[in-house]
């Protein structure tokens, strides 16, 4: 089934709308039942003040992207998968900052991601290659260390935006340009996945306007991992996850600042790398401002789209 740039342009509308509707009821009903953030110990001081602000608002983004999903999935099954997969990925958050241990996060998104991998598999069409950057379209066949490579690619791009999240706007706002670069790619080829990246889009934009500092409410676990596991599984349809290294360079660093840091920890016997890790908080520790580190990196995913779309070209 093909879409074209309509289609995403009103799904981008109907999430927002949905999203700043939303937000104004579910934001107060979060407060109410106490599902306040709980402050780092470690963490900056200057996070204190975020101490019982809601979070669990990533249901507020999934309700938008779903619904406004809806319109577009009609015997779409690759808008389908990716939709199971975003809303395999929630996660209750507990009443406290490190929610779920480790190694229950990752058996559930094994689970999910085995899954998705099943439908790869069985009931799509697009192979085991995929493109690699700056090659005018050529592709990589991975025969059967495609499965290896599915499952490092899910996971990893799931826990790095969930590193991401960490300061007011900063894994919705990196995440809705990475979303935007998959969107326009997906244009180009009349993807199923046009329409959902849109309305991933708009959810995400109406979040900002309550996630931008100071923020109102925080997505938490339930929206960065359903993030994490969108973005990872659209990347994968459009045989494009080695694009996520560029365009989510991001959550790459993030993501590499914490295994440097308890790497070096380990080694060193105490020692550290980074003055505190994710890589944010190590700015944050420097002087940087909250709102000035959320801009930088901004601007450092915004020029990694546009190296990104230079790796496309003659693509398609």
């Amino acid at each position: 089934m093909q879409f074209d740039l309509y289609s995403a342009i009103y799904a981008i509308l109907i999430a927002f709308v949905l999203n700043i509707i939303l937000s104004p009821f579910i934001i107060p009903f979060l407060t109410k039942l106490k599902f306040g953030q709980n402050v780092r110990d470690d963490g900056p001081k200057t996070h204190l003040v975020k101490a019982g602000t809601p979070t669990m608002g990533g249901i507020i983004i999934l309700i938008s992207l779903v619904i406004a999903s809806l319109f577009f999935i009609k015997q779409n099954y690759d808008a389908m998968a990716v939709l199971f997969v975003t809303i395999g990925y929630i996660k209750v958050v507990k009443k406290r900052s490190l929610g779920l241990r480790a190694y229950q996060k990752i058996i559930g998104q094994l689970i999910i991601t085995g899954v998705f991998l099943l439908y790869i598999y069985k009931f799509s069409d697009i192979g085991t290659d995929i493109y690699i950057p700056f090659t005018n379209g050529k592709t990589l066949e991975l025969g059967i260390l495609f499965i290896p490579f599915f499952f490092i690619t899910m996971v990893a791009t799931v826990n790095g935006v969930n590193l991401t999240d960490g300061l007011d706007g900063l894994a919705s706002g990196v995440t809705v340009l990475v979303v935007a670069f998959f969107l326009f790619n997906a244009w180009a080829v009349k993807s199923g996945i046009l329409p959902i990246s849109g309305a991933a889009v708009g959810a995400l934009l109406g979040f900002l306007l309550f996630n931008t500092h100071p923020a109102k409410v925080f997505m938490g676990d339930t929206g960065s991992l359903a993030l994490g596991g969108f973005v990872a599984s659209i990347a994968i349809l459009m045989k494009m996850p080695l694009f996520i290294l560029i365009v989510g360079i991001i959550y790459v660093l993030e993501s590499l600042s914490v295994i440097l840091q308890v790497g070096y920890f380990k080694v060193t016997k105490g020692k550290r790398l980074f003055k505190m890790a994710p890589l944010h908080h190590h700015f944050e520790q420097l002087g940087y401002k909250e709102v000035k580190v959320v801009a930088i990196f901004y601007i450092v995913t915004a020029i990694a789209c546009l190296i990104g779309f230079l790796a496309t070209k003659n693509f398609f």
